[in-house]
């Protein structure tokens, strides 16, 4: 008999770096935005190709019966990822062609931004060890759950997880996941989405008083007119149509964030420090405003580390195969980016504090550069560190944002059953953009804004995935893993409370309104 070439046995037919589940849908429903290889004809690898009738040819029917059921049950329960047809059509998943450096860009948008520069203001109420410590602590434990979070995306075979209520749901139950995702999910994106509207359009008044000078300061704009300004460039950006097609933006926000976060730190310790500065953590009149005080400066620190809501969502913009599960270029990027983000996180919080100290004004370091160096800093200087600002603002926005939009195309196209317009997804995105704007009007305090969003959607980012994990993976009882993750679940839960506890009373009993330090005559 003539011998067949082992090549020839075994040969794998050549297939697109696309994954080809993603590409066709049950129902035969493709992505609007789908790559050119979705039209391949060329059949996809799976693992049971080998399983060919070249193969089987020499082998007796009772084995050939056995390989070919094993064919038929790993292709139809254990590697293809069943997808719901509406998922085409919703701006998260509409698009599967991201990669390790998309996931690097989001997850550093996300994870870097405004909310660094508030975090001297914690330390100004913790002092230099407890301040210290605790980011450290929170660091790590954001780092921890977003691993976690990672690797449950595709914890079910033929499943996959693309947005945080889903997960919840499958781990807690479907009435009570929604119950306990989704309210803080869509707070932390909507309550980020506000703050980035108060930071993005006081910076961009900063930035015309320095460009402009005197000859503009006979009628300039009010905040609030500042604010619907900004709010107008976030509604014009917003208007991409999924995840994957903001990537640019999300690049351009990350390296604007580590410019100016580095830019801030170096030129606030580079000058004189104030002749009256102190590091006692500051004294309030009673021991209750001084605990509720450390409880809210505890919530920015843990607002500082906001962005785990987007971590499934990033992923799901992934392919996914047998060979190539999406976990491992999402880590890889992730990775990096949380690099990049203590580059920036700790830095500007000990540098700030280090430079001012408990002299630091609520609204964070940038309002304390402004305040003590605008007259030994050049304004050109100045004026590119709050463009910079400006930038990572507009941009983490969008991303901010992805999961409020796809929330609302998600409820039209199920009632309608069929995919959102241009108009109607313009309509969507314009009528969230000015909500968000009447509710930054409303609550114009940022830091105290901070500690309360850092205290409600604590459990998001440190106790829900955590619970999560043992739901779901099931460890062995009593283990330490099981240990381990119970006990961090529920002193996430029960910081959470405390921390909004802190946030409510610093908002109502404080007074702080967020008002940016205006040049000294």
């Amino acid at each position: 008999m003539e011998e067949r070439p082992e090549t020839e046995l075994l040969s794998i037919p050549a297939t697109p770096r696309t994954s080809t589940p993603e590409i066709l849908t049950p129902t035969g429903l493709r992505s609007p935005r789908g790559s050119a290889a979705a039209g391949a004809t060329t059949k996809s690898w799976t693992p049971t190709s080998f399983i060919s009738p070249r193969f089987l040819s020499p082998i007796g029917t009772p084995m050939k019966r056995v390989l070919v059921n094993m064919k038929c049950y790993l292709e139809e329960v254990g590697h293809l990822t069943k997808l719901n047809p509406q998922d085409a059509w919703l701006p998260i998943t509409e698009s599967r062609n991201g990669n390790a450096h998309y996931a690097a860009f989001h997850n550093l948008n996300a994870g870097v931004g405004f909310q660094a520069l508030v975090l001297p203001v914690a330390f100004s109420f913790l002092g230099w060890s407890w301040g210290i410590i605790s980011l450290i602590i929170a660091y790590l434990w954001q780092l921890y759950t977003l691993w976690i979070l990672v690797q449950l995306h595709e914890a079910v075979p033929g499943k996959r997880y693309n947005r945080y209520v889903e997960l919840a749901q499958a781990a807690f139950g479907e009435r009570l996941g929604v119950w306990l995702a989704l309210f803080p999910t869509v707070y932390l994106s909507a309550g980020t989405a506000t703050a980035l509207i108060l930071v993005g359009g006081e910076t961009m008044k900063l930035f015309f008083q320095i460009v402009c000078g005197p000859l503009c300061s006979s009628n300039p704009l009010t905040t609030v007119e500042w604010y619907l300004v900004f709010t107008t460039l976030c509604i014009v950006l917003s208007q991409l149509p999924n995840l994957n097609s903001i990537a640019g933006l999300s690049l351009v926000g990350a390296v604007t964030a580590i410019t100016y976060s580095t830019m801030v730190w170096v030129l606030s310790v580079s000058r004189p420090r104030p002749p009256t500065i102190a590091y006692q953590p500051l004294s309030l009149p009673t021991a209750t405003a001084s605990l509720f005080s450390v409880l809210n400066a505890l919530g920015i620190i843990a607002f500082a580390f906001r962005g785990h809501n987007l971590a499934l969502e990033i992923q799901a913009t992934m392919p996914s195969t047998f060979k190539k599960p999406s976990h491992v270029p999402m880590w890889r990027g992730a990775k990096i980016a949380y690099v990049f983000v203590a580059m920036c996180v700790f830095p500007v919080a000990i540098g700030g504090y280090w430079a001012y100290g408990n002299l630091m004004p609520p609204g964070g370091i940038l309002n304390a550069l402004f305040a003590f160096h605008v007259h030994d800093i050049s304004r050109g200087l100045l004026a590119m560190t709050f463009l910079l600002v400006v930038f990572s603002c507009l941009s983490s926005f969008q991303i901010y944002s992805m999961p409020v939009f796809d929330s609302f195309e998600a409820g039209y196209t199920s009632r309608t059953n069929r995919p959102c317009s241009v108009w109607v997804r313009s309509g969507f995105r314009v009528f969230y953009g000015f909500i968000s704007l009447l509710i930054g009007v409303a609550l114009p305090f940022l830091s105290s804004l901070a500690g309360l969003l850092g205290g409600l959607t604590l459990p998001v980012t440190f106790a829900y995935p955590c619970f999560m994990w043992v739901l779901i993976k099931k460890p062995m009882k009593h283990s330490f893993g099981w240990y381990f993750n119970w006990t961090l679940g529920w002193l996430g839960v029960a910081f959470s409370l405390a921390f909004s506890i802190g946030g409510i009373w610093s908002m109502v009993n404080s007074g702080l309104k967020l008002k940016f330090f205006k040049p000294p005559s």
